[in-house]
């Protein structure tokens, strides 16, 4: 089982090595792939050194599978590359994602759609992911017409420029600058950039890739995103109407019983999800889970999840070890 990590000295693709190792996910040959200033410098897993080669020594190489998160002109280049060399690509861009042809997965909700054929599989948004695999045993029950959402992401899911920044910040060093503004004691409502309609691409993305994963085009979504000086994890406020109505107790129970999920819903105690739950974790973390008093059938509950494990490398590993056990590699 040869294995292509394209973008492997990355936030991402570093999360994508450590995953791997603690999944013990069947690894026969890593075949580390970067930028040409990296290719031959070396990148360890499961203690052993590997060399950083090109892509095209990787295709050459024919892993099984490429985990890609290199950026979405990387995958946009490559990963047709790869597949066309019988390679399955898991790409953690955005690049695929809205693509009608690529299957757009979140292993919790819908692996079932993964066959043989499909060489270029799409990671979804990281805040994507958390909120789905919250909302899915609640939508299968109740069924979701409309969703709000509010995200506080940490600075993780910018990149090592953005951890930086925030680091610089904190020690009154100054740096180079991932964002506009300074982020340590800051809120930045602002992640990627904005569009015609006044939302971002980040906030477009929840919209459109909630309804391709849940296969629902029904379903109402908006979105406000917002970037805070916290590692670790993304949290939101989700809002969320119902055709149906709800017992607050079912619900409880409903989401201690699906996989991958981890209620933490304790008032009395000031228990609470949050990120220093969430980091380095593979659990989607749900509390507060309350009635919203202004409307009926209306949900409010808080999500925290792990965005470089969950929101992006469990995930893509996840999928893999779907293909592996239903010998779709």
């Amino acid at each position: 089982m040869k294995v292509a990590v394209v973008g492997a000295t990355g936030l991402v693709g570093t999360k994508m090595l450590q995953v791997l190792a603690e999944r013990n996910f069947p690894v026969t040959e890593l075949i580390p792939v970067a930028s040409e200033k990296s290719i031959g410098k070396e990148v360890e897993f499961k203690g052993k050194k590997y060399k950083i080669v090109s892509a095209t020594d990787a295709i050459a190489a024919r892993p099984a599978v490429a985990l890609f998160s290199a950026g979405g002109s990387t995958s946009l280049e490559w990963a047709p590359k790869f597949a066309a060399a019988g390679i399955t690509v898991i790409d953690n861009s955005s690049a695929w994602r809205m693509d009608p042809t690529k299957k757009l997965v979140v292993p919790e909700l819908n692996a079932d759609v993964l066959t043989r054929e499909d060489k270029i599989i799409a990671n979804p948004n990281c805040s994507t992911i958390q909120m789905v695999v919250a909302l899915n045993p609640l939508h299968k029950r109740y069924h979701i017409k409309r969703i709000v959402v509010s995200t506080y992401q940490s600075v993780t899911g910018t990149g090592v420029k953005a951890v930086a920044q925030l680091h610089n910040e904190r020690k009154g060093i100054q740096g180079e600058m991932a964002y506009k503004y300074p982020i340590d004691l800051n809120a930045i409502p602002q992640i990627d950039v904005f569009l015609e309609n006044g939302y971002t691409k980040e906030e477009m993305k929840m919209v459109n890739e909630t309804r391709k994963i849940m296969r629902d085009n029904d379903i109402r979504v908006t979105a406000t995103t917002v970037r805070i000086p916290v590692m670790g994890g993304h949290s939101e406020a989700v809002n969320v109407e119902f055709e149906n109505d709800f017992d607050v107790n079912e619900v409880r129970a409903l989401l201690s019983h699906a996989p991958g999920i981890i209620v933490i819903d304790d008032p009395a105690a000031q228990q609470y999800p949050m990120p220093r739950n969430s980091h380095e974790k593979d659990e989607v973390f749900v509390g507060r889970l309350r009635r919203d008093e202004s409307q009926p059938n209306t949900l409010n509950m808080w999500v925290v999840s792990d965005n470089l494990r969950k929101g992006a490398a469990t995930n893509a590993i996840q999928i893999a070890e779907y293909l592996l056990g239903k010998n779709l590699l």
